[in-house]
């Protein structure tokens, strides 16, 4: 990937390149900006997963409240995040034209408005409907974040900080379960979405207090043809298609698990209360350990060995949630959360990577395929627990792992035929 501009002129008397330490101004682990850059977009992924997955641990009281199934009530989160499915390509070209930051922070302030309504929604249909606006408004969020650091960050920290921006997620993900579990058992579930919302508005005025002005943005233009050339030339990019396919399959997998959970967990043999079904997100903090350390994983094992270990444990911890056992289910959250975090953070950074024009476009094609993996997982997931309880969840999530193995196995192959081609033109000539 070329280093962005610096921005400053060069002196007649030393013409600097990109590529002298003079000339890359971006930030660096360690550099001025760094670290305040990091927790500000570490506070918007907290934001961004508590506010879209705010209804997740809530669905049994949600289908109580309402009178509805489980699969009407994973509507609420389906809806959230097909809607930023949707949306997260638009919104990528409005950053392209008037700033990753500006893009940001007005998407995180029309969510957390919406989310200071979603408490007083009158019926299920107006509660979904919400979801649905403040999923379209978050979208303005993950694709106009790893365009911020794929254009701030040098290229050796860049997997390092993207992690630290889906630890964020995973974060904002468990505390807001966490938290509407046991506000949900003493209040209900309104108060409890309430409180999420009242959260996501103080990381929503840090986050605009800390995020560095950019340094290294070219504004670019809103033109419809050159979106979708961008676009096309995207999708004709194999590996790319590749990477959107397995952060999909992935997501599949984790809304598959983690919208059913909740019913299966208030079900015999276990028939835990609310609160207790909150706690078993905690499970979360092993997905900000395991996308933070994606970094390492891949300088030790390579990007498609990282990508196989995600794979591996996922699907041993679906296997071990098979068991009648609570200590057997939650060892398989604990995997399942670790093999998705750590694959989410490779596959995504690896598309900042690959692109190298059209970033944010990049970025928000991978968004879209994963939260349309999420909506999908969500809503299937929830169908499969109805026809064959667990054990349909589960061969729902296996299915889809088997679809992120078949997937890495033919892009190897398909690089390794490339590889030999360009040795025999090379011969040849």
């Amino acid at each position: 990937m070329p280093p962005a501009s610096s921005g400053a002129p060069a002196t007649p008397a030393v013409a600097l390149t990109p590529s002298s330490p003079a000339a890359d101004t971006r930030l660096t682990p360690g550099g001025p900006g760094y670290r305040r850059m990091s927790f500000a977009l570490f506070l918007a992924g907290v934001a961004t997963f508590a506010l879209l997955y705010s209804t997740q641990a809530l669905l049994p009281l949600v289908s109580a409240d309402f009178g509805v199934s489980a699969s009407t009530a994973s509507w609420t989160v389906s809806a959230a995040t097909g809607a930023l499915a949707l949306f997260v390509l638009p919104l990528s070209a409005l950053s392209e034209r008037f700033g990753r930051r500006a893009v940001m922070t007005a998407a995180l302030t029309v969510a957390v408005a919406v989310g200071l309504l979603v408490p007083f929604a009158p019926s299920v249909e107006v509660l979904i409907a919400l979801r649905a606006v403040q999923g379209a408004a978050l979208a303005g969020l993950p694709a106009s974040a790893m365009a911020f650091l794929a254009e701030e960050v040098r290229p050796k920290a860049l997997v390092a900080a993207i992690g630290m921006f889906v630890a964020g997620n995973s974060i904002g993900g468990m505390s807001g379960r966490i938290v509407t579990g046991w506000v949900a058992q003493a209040w209900g579930w309104r108060v409890a979405v309430g409180v999420v919302g009242v959260v996501a508005v103080l990381c929503a005025l840090a986050f605009r207090a800390l995020l560095p002005a950019p340094r290294h943005f070219t504004p670019g233009t809103l033109s419809p043809r050159s979106l979708a050339r961008t676009v096309r030339t995207h999708l004709s990019n194999p590996l790319l298609c590749r990477l959107y396919a397995i952060g999909a399959l992935f997501m599949t997998v984790f809304g598959a698990v983690y919208t059913v959970i909740g019913y299966r967990l208030t079900e015999a043999p276990f028939s835990l209360p609310q609160g207790v079904i909150g706690s078993i997100f905690l499970v979360y903090l092993v997905g900000t350990v395991s996308s933070a350390a994606a970094g390492r994983l891949v300088a030790r094992l390579g990007r498609r060995g990282a990508l196989y270990l995600a794979v591996s444990t996922t699907a041993g911890g679906l296997l071990l949630s098979l068991a009648d056992s609570l200590v057997m289910v939650l060892l398989g959250l604990v995997l399942i959360t670790a093999g998705f975090f750590a694959g989410h953070a490779v596959a995504s950074s690896s598309v900042s990577r690959t692109a190298t024009e059209g970033r944010a476009q990049a970025s928000a094609l991978y968004q879209s395929a994963y939260y349309l993996g999420s909506s999908a997982g969500g809503t299937l997931g929830a169908v499969a627990f109805h026809a064959g309880g667990w054990a349909g969840t589960v061969g729902l999530g296996v299915l889809a792992v088997l679809g992120v193995v078949s997937i890495t196995v033919w892009g190897s192959h398909a690089a390794r035929t490339q590889e030999r081609r360009a040795v025999v033109a090379a011969a040849a000539h």
